[in-house]
């Protein structure tokens, strides 16, 4: 045992969740090392928007924005139906506004209040994000509060198994590049290694209705944590839960962001139909849309929204590889895209009528207090993909993982996507940026209950040696 290299507390990702439990580490000046398998740390949280919510923030408050964890937690439970643990959703939602100020104010990560639009589910604006609203540019200050900090990233290093005294992780098996391995010890282990959406068996397993689905995640997320922390007895929870997305550009893998929606714009399928509610949120409009010809649907929108979406790096690269066609009228809109043209002209009209109020929409979507679309129209080809899962180990407020008594695990913390999520057991009940809210605020507690208890535990032993 001697010659396996150790650290106090040791993190399998360097994903968003990760990176804020390494930096929950050091802050509380314990080493720690993070592993993770690729090159460069990217995770899930890089192919996101980088949005993360909070409530009871000053800036809420400062712009007239009434909301707390309460409001939050309603909000949660509310696009849940009831379906997921109140005590994590009033967790989280409680530590939300902390670990933007922590993050932003200590460790430099450029967050501020996203304002104009509500995400659906959301009752008040309570999204944060960076300048250009990129999961990537998140990463990025991430990445470097890290270095920073000082925290070691052992990169090109994938962990193949756990080696357990009981229920107590003593070491990791890694593996390198070149097939070599070696052996790392750890006082506590935190588990940051995402879903199982990049397993193409599991998903078929727990989320069947998107076997066939575009999987627009990190290839890297094989439902490690869950395989490792069930061998050691651990819970899992919420298996079929999922964020789907109904607005990936097809062919071109680069998501259509939904402020496009719920600022007016609106699907139709090949036949130039709308099909649904597209505002209950974008997550359960995945399968739906999946479910028109083609599994292809087409978003329709104008020139107010585009100039909207322009504020986001995913849509500007959208429009760079050619998946935004512009008409200068419904006709031309209609030849470019293939589109009936007299079906197309219909769905635009009934929507100017429901923004005007004078009929009902029948798939029970509120168009009012919107602008009518005016020439020049815009549409975007798009699919339904599977972003990231949803269900994992089940987790209490220091994020310990449990096992299947309710007891927690002696030395091992999840966070994000490894860990059981806030959305419940289906799509439905996705609410926009639950995920880095997971990645963050988890990865914040874990780090912080790990480090705590390595000091405790040591703390422990030089009282035993001084007794002896």
């Amino acid at each position: 045992m001697s010659d396996v290299l150790r650290f106090p507390v040791v993190i399998v990702g360097a994903g968003g969740t990760g990176l804020s439990a390494a930096l929950a580490v050091a802050d509380a000046g314990i080493d720690v090392l993070v592993i993770e398998r690729d090159p460069t740390p990217l995770g899930s949280t890089a192919m996101s928007t980088g949005l993360i919510p909070a409530a009871g923030t000053p800036e809420q408050a400062a712009a007239g924005i009434a909301d707390d964890p309460a409001r939050f937690v309603a909000d949660i439970m509310a696009k849940t139906k009831g379906r997921t643990d109140a005590v994590i959703a009033r967790c989280l939602a409680d530590e939300s506004a902390e670990t933007i100020a922590w993050l932003r104010d200590r460790h430099g990560v450029p967050l501020a209040l996203a304002d104009g639009w509500l995400y659906p589910g959301h009752s008040a604006m309570r999204m944060y994000g960076t300048p250009n609203r990129s999961g990537g540019e998140l990463m990025a200050g991430l990445q470097a509060a890290a270095e920073q900090a000082g925290v070691p990233i052992l990169t090109e290093a994938t962990v193949i198994d756990l080696i357990a005294e009981r229920d107590r992780v003593t070491e990791l098996v890694v593996e390198r590049p070149d097939g070599t391995r070696e052996q790392i010890g750890c006082d506590a282990l935190i588990l940051a290694s995402s879903g199982f959406g990049g397993a193409a068996d599991q998903v078929a397993r727990w989320i069947p209705e998107m076997a066939a689905a575009v999987y627009h995640g990190h290839p890297g997320n094989k439902g490690d944590a869950v395989r490792w922390g069930g061998a050691l007895g651990a819970a899992i929870a919420d298996m079929s839960g999922y964020q789907g997305h109904g607005g990936l550009a097809a062919g071109h893998g680069i998501p259509i962001l939904w402020p496009l929606i719920m600022e007016g714009g609106f699907q139709v399928n090949s036949r130039g139909m709308r099909f649904s509610n597209e505002a209950t949120g974008y997550s359960e409009q995945a399968a739906r849309v999946n479910a028109q010809p083609g599994h292809v649907a087409w978003s329709v929108f104008d020139d107010r929204l585009h100039s909207l979406m322009l504020g986001f790096d995913d849509y500007k690269d959208a429009m760079s590889a050619g998946a935004v066609i512009r008409g200068d009228d419904i006709a031309q809109l209609a030849t470019l895209t293939k589109l009936p043209v007299d079906a197309l002209s219909a769905s635009i009209g009934d929507v100017a009528a429901m923004v005007a109020g004078e009929r009902p929409d029948p798939f029970g979507r509120d168009f009012t207090g919107k602008p009518p679309l005016v020439a020049p129209f815009y549409a975007a080809k798009v699919t339904g993909a599977l972003f990231h899962t949803q269900g994992g180990l089940v987790v209490d407020r220091d994020a310990r993982v449990l096992k299947t008594d309710g007891t927690p695990m002696p030395n091992l913390f999840a966070g994000g996507g490894a860990a059981r999520g806030i959305s419940g057991d289906g799509a439905d009940g996705y609410l926009a940026g639950n995920g880095l809210l997971t990645a963050t605020t988890l990865g914040k507690l874990a780090g912080r209950a790990a480090a705590e208890q390595v000091r405790s535990q040591a703390g422990c032993a030089s009282f035993d040696s001084d007794r002896s």
